[in-house]
């Protein structure tokens, strides 16, 4: 190679044909169709007659796959660390190693399928950084939607790190708000109950005010940023939920009544539901056994509550809490969430609303999560249909960002 060296390519220009459209809308496939990408966003999509394949024009034949917009996932922590050592070797690494460590999960993250991620909590103000890098074409990830650092109480949940901080009282909550949409935060992450990772906590413990909630939730409002919570107990979830909620992260004791009552005040649930069925992970982690029993028992109840959510017509969207691009019972991470949102009553169609074009919309962002002119070119390609089951994800072959093919396994496009 001569010359000077690019950066990655952020937007590209191609023709994908002899594919099966899965657009994030229907229900199923449409079948006959070619996507025209012109500077990462689709331009035209239209009969599959007109294009002959030829990858030194850029038109590729992908042979009858199956084409859908790349995933969003809505819960995730390039930055997590949990109790035991793994979350400790996270913990020690200095501002530096962070801030490659979570690129490396960002590229990962990306090569998974997830094309869009939103981050709730992350370590010092990395994610903004790591945001700027992807975008400027610096290192491979996701686009990324992100709330800065969590707001807590006081030896709160997540209180031990410091991707979160620490307010009490409705002045300080206010500033914490402030404070992370100045740093340039999409969205506000609060910790408005205890949960599986808290050793001197409970699922169940409540943990801000009505007054504090309350400040949180409208002053965020006020700067046009929604705000979700990370939240286990139906009594808090639903004084948060009057209070103007957006969505609910977990949701491990949800009843009828709250998620009838989220239903109607369009409240999402982000129910990541693989956080209590996850021991493999935590042993990969050398996660301590108080927390791996807190997580395994709840299990059953997460999925009740999971299904009250459905039953009351919830908005439910993916997220896995977890590593996205984690190798975990036999596929990702992400995946494997998917996979369990169908069996717990999700129809598929359903799902893969609920990691596509359901997170786009809850985000503001209309240009993602579908496959449409107009829209970011984000998608994944298989070789079989979501549509009629999820595990179909579990073939992911080809993943393109903004028209930029980042991997392909089958060599379709080479």
């Amino acid at each position: 190679m001569s010359g000077p060296v690019p950066s990655l390519a952020t937007r590209g220009d191609a023709v994908l044909t002899n594919l099966r459209l899965v657009d994030g809308i229907r229900p199923t496939p449409q079948d006959g169709l070619a996507i025209v990408i012109e500077a990462g966003r689709i331009a035209r999509i239209e009969p599959d007659t007109a294009h002959t394949a030829d990858a030194a024009s850029g038109v590729h034949d992908l042979g009858g796959a199956v084409v859908m917009p790349g995933l969003i996932n809505m819960h995730t922590h390039f930055s997590l660390s949990l109790p035991g050592p793994g979350g400790d070797a996270v913990s020690a690494l200095d501002p530096h190693e962070l801030a490659l460590y979570m690129a490396d999960g960002a590229r990962r993250t990306l090569l998974s399928g997830v094309t869009t991620v939103r981050c709730v909590s992350e370590k010092g103000g990395a994610d903004f950084a790591l945001r700027r890098a992807i975008e400027a074409g610096h290192v491979a990830g996701p686009r990324i939607f992100t709330a800065g650092r969590g707001l807590c109480c006081t030896g709160g949940h997540g209180h031990d790190t410091d991707d979160t901080l620490e307010c009490d009282g409705a002045d300080a909550v206010t500033r914490g708000v402030r404070s992370q949409i100045a740093a340039g935060a999409d969205l506000v992450k609060l910790m408005i109950s205890g949960g599986i990772a808290g050793e001197n906590e409970q699922i169940t413990t409540p943990q801000l005010t009505r007054d504090e909630m309350s400040a949180a939730i409208s002053t965020a409002h006020a700067w046009g940023r929604k705000v979700t919570a990370h939240a286990g107990p139906a009594a808090i979830i639903a004084e948060a939920v009057e209070l103007g909620l957006d969505c609910v992260e977990h949701g491990y004791e949800l009843t009828p009544e709250v998620a009838a009552l989220m239903a109607a005040h369009g409240t999402a649930l982000v129910p990541t539901l693989v956080v209590t069925r996850a021991k493999a992970f935590f042993d990969d982690l050398g996660v301590p056994e108080w927390m791996q029993q807190r997580s395994l028992e709840a299990g059953p109840r997460h999925l009740d509550s999971y299904r009250y959510a459905l039953d009351a017509g919830v908005d439910v969207l993916l997220g896995s809490d977890m590593p996205p691009f984690w190798d975990f019972e036999g596929t990702s991470a992400v995946v494997r969430e998917l996979e369990h949102m169908q069996a717990g009553g999700l129809p598929a169609p359903d799902v893969v609303r609920a990691a596509t074009s359901a997170p786009a919309r809850w985000l503001g962002a209309d240009d993602l999560g579908i496959l449409a002119p107009g829209a970011w070119a984000d998608l994944v390609a298989m070789p079989d249909d979501p549509t009629a089951d999820i595990s179909a994800l579990r073939g992911i072959d080809l993943v393109m960002r903004g028209g930029v093919i980042v991997r392909d396994d089958a060599g379709r496009t080479r």
